[in-house]
């Protein structure tokens, strides 16, 4: 990398292909740290709350209950939503997962970490949010969030990932964008009515919590009725 550059794929070019045995070491670190966690549910939203935000109170919440219920918690390991959703992991006696990557504007990982790995390519770690949760809880953020909320509908809507459920936490944040979605993309045949049924949107802690329990009971995700399951088998 030249120097004073912060920009990772500056250095990828013929001469530093050698690069890519750095790729694989973090690879290879985060399949073998992350595939003892047990059943993980990955965290994502606004590296830019303080602890008195609603938003980072709700995080933190949803955290400590999902980790009361036994599931490994994962973010990425910085300040804002990931620091109250390890710290409410860590309050709800489980295990509390950071995945770092150095930002600038971040001011490194949070401390409220019982498993920490750093990575320095975005691809590597989006990759170990995705293959070790069984589920996907999306608070309110900026392009991060929105980023990994996408890539991971995508990977559901392709099948190239099973049919984990994705919550999307506080309806009046998101509202707006689902009626984007369901007014213009759906509209102009962008996408099919039932692909929206791959987003939940959702209020209430102990709801969430509620379906993700029923979900990893039923394995849901197995099914091509995913959450969907649930009510069909409420309604009987």
């Amino acid at each position: 990398m030249s120097e004073g550059s912060n920009f990772v794929l500056d250095e990828m070019n013929v001469k530093d292909t050698w690069r890519v045995f750095r790729m694989m070491a973090e690879m290879v670190e985060g399949f073998d740290e992350l595939s003892r966690i047990g059943p993980a549910v990955s965290i994502f939203g606004t590296a830019r709350c303080k602890p008195s935000d609603p938003v980072y109170v709700l995080a933190e919440t949803i955290a400590r209950k999902l980790s009361q219920k036994g599931f490994a918690v994962m973010t990425g390991g910085g300040p804002g939503v990931m620091e109250a959703g390890n710290k409410g992991a860590i309050a709800g006696g489980g295990t509390s997962v950071g995945l770092n990557i150095i930002l600038p504007r971040e001011t490194g990982p949070n401390p409220y970490q019982t498993k920490s790995l750093d990575f320095r390519y975005f691809f590597l770690r989006k990759l170990m949010f995705v293959k070790y949760a069984i589920a996907f809880v999306i608070l309110p953020g900026g392009f991060g969030s929105l980023d990994e909320l996408f890539e991971t509908v995508t990977l559901i809507q392709t099948r190239k990932i099973k049919k984990f459920p994705l919550f999307l936490v506080d309806s009046k944040f998101w509202n707006p964008m689902m009626d984007w979605l369901r007014n213009e993309v759906v509209v102009r045949g962008y996408l099919e009515p039932s692909e929206l049924e791959l987003l939940t949107v959702i209020d209430d802690p102990d709801e969430l919590v509620d379906q993700i329990v029923w979900c990893e009971n039923e394995k849901c995700y197995l099914n091509p009725d995913g959450l969907k399951g649930r009510n069909k088998n409420q309604e009987t």
